[in-house]
């Protein structure tokens, strides 16, 4: 080799090395710059009040804290994403983030949850413009506080009344006692996708008394479509869930478009003075002005309801039977609570009472801890209407709050053994504001709640005293997006007693 060659080969090796620095800096610099970029584009602009932000971490540009959230969602872990918090910056029970394209506080503590649920003065939904899109900007959670109230004292008695509650009982009641005898002559089933199509069956009877088979299936399809999107990051494209269930509330609304238009023209010239159903109470309510609710109002709150009212419903009841079934104590304590209810009726007596779901108090717990450990909404969205102070650091005006309800369930100083289901923690036990927050807490708790929980109620109580689930694959993984639930849905035999108790 000549001696120029030997000198060019340093050389070569010289810019080569220079070079992948440059580039290995580079990358560098980019990161450290895409790292900072949230942190100055907003909290430098928030001047002296960014010193007493909580602590926290605003992430990337766009995506911000979203793949670590949905990473550990779809982990086996989903409350490593909150610990990740806990461990890098402390206990302090109050982070800033970015969630859902927002700049966020995350609220995790009993006192925090609480003030920010319940100060209406400070805060206002605060719910991500993707969710709005899907369940209705005219829905429950998007409106106005006066609206809010206004459309829960409409909806408030004909859902939750003690008079309501006594009519549905007989609808709801007759649905579950043939359903589970349907069930068990079915051989395997899916027990979370029958569920849903029961608890379905019974809101959709609540609000529109009936509608074919037909359009009960192609709305209960499109809700499933649409729950999927409704926790995923945002992204309008071809084969990406959010994509899907855009797709899925288009089909939603057009079919209750269809269903409102056919109510007007029924109830068109008569004079129609008894309310049949949710329906019309929505087509008949008016505000002090005499202005009634147009069709996207309407349409909105059944988008909301019609959601709520059954998928909450249907995952508690599959974990409730499937806890109960895994804890032979505990199912035979509430077995024998209900045979207790059986034997002291009167013989003349055909079905559950209201006064008799009340009486089943260790069946109540057996909810409660079900609630309490699946947390069916593991979070819900504020927004700080100006500056609020929280123990010691500043919510900035603008900025969305995340009501974290998972880890306050999750808590072992507040629940001892938190991933342990032991319905008998709540035995003597009234938990302290703001610990428990299942339905969520302040005006906008959950409407249906106590509907929620006498179908629960009423499903249990059949099940224990006449039947067993068999599950065929109990090791199966969980998802935790949208709620939780097993991957196989719960695949099951639901098996009737040879000596039925009733």
């Amino acid at each position: 080799m000549a001696p120029s060659q030997r000198a060019e080969i340093p050389m070569e090796l010289g810019f080569a090395s220079v070079f992948l620095v440059a580039v290995f800096g580079g990358i560098l610099a980019l990161q450290w710059v895409l790292s900072r970029a949230n942190w100055w584009f907003y909290e430098v602009q928030l001047g002296e009040k960014r010193f007493s932000l909580p602590p926290g971490d605003l992430g990337w540009p766009f995506i911000g804290n979203m793949w670590s959230f949905l990473r550990a969602f779809k982990s086996s872990n989903p409350d490593s994403f909150i610990s990740t918090f806990v461990t890098r910056f402390g206990r302090t029970g109050i982070y800033k983030a970015f969630m859902f394209g927002s700049p966020s506080i995350i609220v995790t503590t009993p006192e925090a949850c609480r003030r920010v649920l319940t100060d209406d003065e400070a805060f206002k939904p605060g719910w991500p413009s993707s969710t709005l899109e899907l369940i209705g900007k005219k829905s429950f959670i998007g409106i106005s506080y006066e609206e809010h109230k206004r459309l829960r004292r409409l909806t408030a008695a004909p859902v939750n009344g003690h008079e309501a509650l006594s009519i549905y009982m007989r609808y709801i009641e007759d649905s579950v006692k043939s359903a589970l005898d349907k069930w068990a002559s079915m051989g395997q089933i899916e027990f979370l996708t029958e569920l849903r199509k029961l608890t379905f069956r019974i809101i959709m009877y609540i609000f529109l008394s009936s509608e074919s088979e037909q359009v009960m299936e192609a709305l209960e399809r499109e809700y499933t479509m649409l729950n999927h999107g409704v926790r995923a990051i945002g992204i309008n494209l071809p084969g990406f869930a959010y994509h899907k269930a855009l797709k899925a509330r288009k089909n939603l609304v057009a079919i209750f478009q269809s269903i409102v238009n056919e109510r007007r023209k029924q109830r068109a010239g008569s004079a129609l003075t008894v309310k049949k159903d949710m329906m019309d109470a929505l087509l008949d309510v008016e505000d002090e002005n005499g202005r009634k609710l147009n069709d996207e109002e309407i349409i909105d709150v059944l988008v909301m309801y019609l959601n709520a009212g059954h998928e909450s419903s249907g995952h508690i009841t599959m974990w409730a039977a499937i806890f109960l079934q895994e804890h032979p104590e505990f199912f035979q304590r509430a077995k024998a609570e209900q045979e207790g209810i059986i034997k002291n009726r009167p013989p003349t007596q055909k079905g559950l009472t209201l006064k008799e779901v009340r009486q089943m108090e260790y069946l109540s717990k057996v909810i409660d801890e079900t609630l309490r450990l699946i947390t069916i909404s593991f979070v819900v969205f504020r927004e700080a209407k100006a500056d609020v102070n929280i123990s010691g650091y500043t919510i900035p005006e603008g900025w969305k709050v995340l009501v974290w309800f998972r880890s306050v369930h999750m808590d072992p100083e507040i629940y001892p053994d938190p991933k342990e289901f032991n319905p008998s923690r709540w035995e003597g036990y009234i938990p302290k504001a703001g610990t428990y927050l299942p339905f969520g807490a302040g005006t906008r708790t959950c409407p249906g709640n106590d509907l929620a929980k006498l179908e629960i109620s009423i499903f249990l109580h059949y099940f224990l005293l006449n039947y067993q689930l068999e599950r065929l694959n109990p090791g199966c993984p969980l998802r935790y997006l949208p709620h939780t639930r097993p991957t196989d849905n719960c695949l099951a035999r639901i098996r009737k007693l040879s000596s039925p108790s009733v």
